[in-house]
């Protein structure tokens, strides 16, 4: 049974640009991941600061194999800096995450 991770990003207004652009950045990151399904950006447009990262899993062991891997380091380490600059200081003011299995899906519309 899949299941969607959501890690939900409390992030200033000064720091959204900064916060997607390291997501794009990071791109094609995670999608090479055995058991990854599915990756959405979500930006709130009213009422909340807060970003909603949602990644979808074949199974939950699948994500801990992943958070357990490289992306544990990058996690805990943030964003690298440029050689020779100041580290850089994270984006998201705070996080938490949501976890949920997947109990019906119809699955994206296709064109």
């Amino acid at each position: 049974m899949s299941v969607v991770k959501i890690n939900v990003l409390t992030v200033p207004a000064e720091m959204r640009e900064t916060l997607e652009q390291r997501f794009a950045a990071r791109a094609g990151a995670v999608e090479n991941s055995d058991g990854f399904e599915w990756f959405e950006l979500l930006r709130p447009t009213e009422g909340t600061d807060q970003y909603l990262v949602y990644t979808r899993w074949a199974s939950e062991e699948h994500f801990k194999a992943w958070m357990e891997g490289p992306m544990q380091a990058a996690h805990r380490q943030g964003p690298p800096a440029a050689e020779g600059e100041a580290p850089k200081r994270p984006a998201a003011t705070d996080s938490t995450l949501w976890s949920f299995e997947v109990v019906q899906s119809t699955g994206p519309k296709q064109a």
